[in-house]
């Protein structure tokens, strides 16, 4: 049955090497189920009901994703889109969050319906390759700055915005030597080493006193507060119209920056560097995100932690099934997944970081319209702290800089319009 829904042969993969790679990726990805609890809160819903509705929309997600699209790609309520959610939507234009969650079911229905139409397809294939290159290192170097800032190795400074921490500190040692054990065991061949890097780095938590054990097992929460609470009675409004836009803008951009950065990392793009089933993995993002609104969470979306699967072998749908699997068992032992630190997964996101920007050795580094787009994308990606900035002055600047230069011909309709449309993003918001 495996073998005819995921083509494991084919795909040159087995049942363990999938199942490593899902728990690597889940693993990378499992303090979402702690975090997003922790920002709802604050725009007054419910803790207990988020955490549950956590689970099951990155589960939902995941779970269609793999079994629709056969890619290892997890998804999850996103970071910085729950930000926009509380501190945004409810906090700064005052209201409410069920008000948001109806934003959010309304922008997933936009969603599928461009899927269906295949519109975001064509989005996501008039990215040119170097920016395609690009978008994935600029996601690297974002990966690592998150990295470095969870383990305290990076800090905010009010003179040079960032600066050195304390990295005599036990989570940046932790973190600093997770790293090294990685590479060491990439080194010596084994697969799993991302994977057992975080298991050994929450163990010497443990043996430190850093971590505290707080049992295995509990019963999750009601997820009631916050399940169908969406009000969709104002999210026609003009002003929440624009939130909605905003919504579809972000993810849109997230989830196609992601689905680049993963395909190119795990070698799914095919000859002409498009990714095969595009579409079903649009829907999948569509569908979550609808479930996950209905559930009583922000949006959800592709995860650029599926590269750390990606990297210790996953190949199929299988890897993403087995993600799901593992959030719905979250539910059962959150206070065991709480267990693991942030500083644990932090060498594995630089390490992913440095896989991700390995694909620059392929831009065109003498042709200075292709190399500016592309530094443009890693530069300011992690320094706005945001995936889709990152891609929208890297598509403005690619399409400035052709045209400027009279390369006419390596614009395409898509391209222009994007730019466009970002570039009318940046004077009128």
């Amino acid at each position: 049955m495996l073998e005819k829904l995921f083509k494991l042969k084919q795909n040159q993969t087995s049942l363990k090497q999938e199942a490593i790679a899902g728990l690597t990726t889940f693993m990378t990805m499992a303090y979402i189920i702690f975090v997003n609890p922790m920002m709802l809160a604050d725009a007054g819903m419910d803790h207990g009901a988020v955490f549950v509705a956590t689970c099951l929309a990155a589960a939902v997600g995941c779970l269609v994703m793999g079994l629709m699209a056969n890619y290892p790609i997890a998804l999850a309520p996103g970071m910085g889109l729950n930000a926009f959610f509380t501190y945004t939507v409810v906090g700064e234009m005052g209201y409410s969050w069920e008000t948001a969650l109806g934003a959010v079911f309304l922008s997933g229905i936009c969603f599928l319906i461009l899927s269906l139409v295949r519109i975001r397809e064509w989005i996501v294939n008039s990215i040119p390759m170097s920016l395609r290159i690009g978008i994935a290192a600029g996601i690297g170097l974002f990966l690592a700055l998150i990295g470095l800032k969870s383990a305290g190795i990076v800090v905010a400074s009010p003179a040079t915005l960032v600066t050195l921490g304390d990295i005599t500190a036990f989570p940046a040692v932790m973190a600093v030597l997770g790293f090294f054990l990685i590479i060491a065991l990439v080194q010596r061949g084994m697969k799993s080493a991302v994977m057992l890097s975080i298991l050994i780095i929450t163990g010497l938590g443990l043996i430190f006193g850093d971590v505290q054990y707080n049992g295995i097992v509990s019963m999750p929460p009601s997820i009631m507060p916050t399940f169908m609470k969406m009000d969709l009675s104002q999210v026609f409004e003009v002003s929440m119209l624009s939130v909605v836009f905003a919504f579809l803008f972000v993810d849109l951009f997230d989830t196609s920056g992601t689905l680049v950065a993963v395909a190119q990392r795990g070698g799914f793009l095919d000859d002409k560097g498009r990714l095969p089933r595009l579409n079903r993995a649009l829907t999948a993002d569509s569908l979550a995100t609808i479930v996950g609104a209905a559930f009583g969470t922000s949006t959800t979306t592709s995860y650029v932690e599926s590269t750390a699967g990606v990297s210790v072998g996953g190949r199929t749908g299988l890897t993403a099934v087995v993600v799901g699997l593992l959030f719905i068992a979250a539910l059962f032992v959150s206070p065991l997944a709480g267990m693991i630190p942030a500083y644990a997964t932090a060498g594995a996101l630089f390490y992913v970081a440095i896989l991700m920007m390995s694909g620059l050795m392929h831009v065109e580094w003498e042709d200075l319209t292709e190399a500016a787009p592309v530094v443009v994308v890693c530069i300011l990606m992690p320094l706005t702290f945001s995936i889709a900035t990152g891609i929208a002055f890297g598509m403005i600047s690619y399409a400035a800089i052709k045209l400027m230069t009279g390369r006419f011909s390596d614009l395409n309709v898509g391209i222009l319009v994007i730019a466009a449309l970002f570039l009318a993003k940046f004077i009128y918001s």
